[in-house]
C-alpha cells in the first residue's frame, strides 16, 4: 500500500491526540455519560472511521479501502460482543456507574497496547512464513465453534489466577472510596478494588487480542489498515457501552452471526495458505494455483450481510418474547 509516511504518522499522531482528550476529561470529571453525550461519541466515531476509509480509497484505491471497512466492521462487532463480558465483569466487582467510564477507558488503552504488540509480532511472521495463516484459519475456526455452542457457557465471569492472587496479597479496602487505585485507611495507603477490577480487564483484553488480530490478518496484510481499523473499533467502545445499555441482552444472535464471519475468515485464510503454499509436505511445497481466493468485495457482503440479519433476528426475536411476556402477565 503506498501511502506518504506523513500521512501515516499525522493519522497516527491524531489519534493519538483524541485518546489523551479522553483520558484528559474522565480524569477531570469522573461521571456516567448522558445518553447524548454516548450517541455523539458513538456518531462521531464512526463517522471518522467511514472518513479515514474515505481518505484510504483517494490515497490507495478501492482495494484497501475495502480491506479497512471489512477489518473495522469485523473488530466492532467483536468489539460489541465484548461488551458484555465488560458488563459481567462491572456488576460481579459491583464498580459504581461513575467509575466504570474510567475502567473502561483504561481498559481500552491496554486493549491498543496489547494489540499493536500482536500486531507487530503477526506482520513479521506472515512476512516470513506464510504458513502461519493455516493456525490463524484453525484457531479462527475453533473460536467459531466454541462462540456459536459454548458461549452460554462462557459469560459468566470466572476469576483467574492472577485476580485470585492479587486478592491474596494485596491490602484491599472494601469500597471504591474515589475511584483511584490507592486509598488511606487507618493512616496507611492500600489499594481499592479498582485494582483488581484493571487485571480483570487487562487479562480480559489479553484474550479477545487472540481473537480479533487472527480474524483482521486473514482481510489485511497492512499493518497500518490493521492497527487504526482497531483504535477505530476501540475508542467508541466507552460511549458505545453506556449507550445501548440494555439493548445487549437484545441482541441473542450476535454471537452466533460472529461465529459465522470468523469461521468464514478462518477459511479464507486457510485458502489463501494453500494458494501461497510454502510447506513441504503440502502439495511438495509448491503453491497450489487452482485454489480460490477470496475477493475482498465477498468479505465485505458477507461480514455486512451477517450483521445485518443478526441484528433484524435478534431485534425480532426479543420484541416477540417481550410481546408474548407481556400478554402473559396481563392474561394472569
Amino acid at each position: 500500500m503506498d501511502i506518504p509516511v506523513w500521512v501515516e504518522w499525522g493519522v497516527l499522531g491524531t489519534l493519538v491526540v483524541l485518546l489523551a482528550f479522553d483520558v484528559w476529561v474522565i480524569g477531570r470529571r469522573p461521571h456516567e455519560p448522558s445518553t447524548r453525550e454516548s450517541t455523539l461519541g458513538v456518531i462521531g466515531y464512526v463517522a471518522l472511521a467511514l472518513l479515514f476509509g474515505l481518505g484510504v480509497l483517494w490515497l490507495a484505491g478501492g482495494r484497501y479501502a475495502g480491506e479497512f471497512y471489512a477489518g473495522w466492521l469485523t473488530e466492532y462487532s467483536l468489539s460489541v460482543d465484548n461488551l458484555f463480558v465488560f458488563l459481567v465483569i462491572m456488576s460481579r466487582f459491583k464498580v459504581p456507574r461513575q467509575f466504570q467510564q474510567k475502567v473502561l477507558l483504561i481498559g481500552i488503552v491496554l486493549a491498543l497496547v496489547l494489540r499493536g504488540i500482536f500486531i507487530a509480532a503477526g506482520a513479521a511472521a506472515i512476512e516470513r512464513f506464510i504458513w502461519v495463516f493455516f493456525l490463524f484459519g484453525g484457531f479462527l475456526l475453533y473460536t467459531a465453534w466454541n462462540l456459536a455452542f459454548h458461549h452460554e457457557e462462557e459469560e459468566e465471569f470466572k476469576e483467574n489466577v492472577l485476580i485470585r492472587w492479587s486478592r491474596r496479597v494485596l491490602p484491599i479496602s472494601k469500597d471504591f472510596g474515589d475511584g483511584k487505585l490507592r486509598t488511606h485507611q487507618n493512616g496507611k495507603r492500600i489499594w481499592t478494588p479498582m485494582v483488581v477490577v484493571l487485571i480483570a480487564i487487562g487479562t480480559t483484553d489479553l484474550l479477545f487480542a487472540f481473537d480479533s488480530i487472527p480474524a483482521i490478518f486473514g482481510l489485511t496484510r497492512e499493518p497500518f489498515l490493521i492497527f487504526t481499523a482497531n483504535v477505530f473499533a476501540l475508542m467508541g467502545l466507552r460511549q458505545l457501552y453506556f449507550l445501548l445499555g440494555g439493548l445487549l441482552d437484545r441482541l441473542v444472535y450476535l454471537s452466533i452471526g460472529l461465529s459465522f464471519i470468523l469461521a468464514f475468515i478462518g477459511v479464507k485464510l486457510i485458502l489463501e495458505a494453500l494458494h501461497e503454499n510454502s510447506l513441504p509436505f503440502v502439495n511438495g511445497g509448491h503453491e497450489i494455483e487452482w485454489v480460490p481466493e477470496v475477493p475482498i468485495w465477498l468479505s465485505l457482503v458477507v461480514i455486512i450481510g451477517t450483521l445485518a440479519v443478526t441484528t433484524v433476528a435478534s431485534l425480532w426475536k426479543s420484541g416477540r418474547a417481550a410481546t408474548q411476556k407481556e400478554l402473559s402477565s396481563t392474561a394472569s
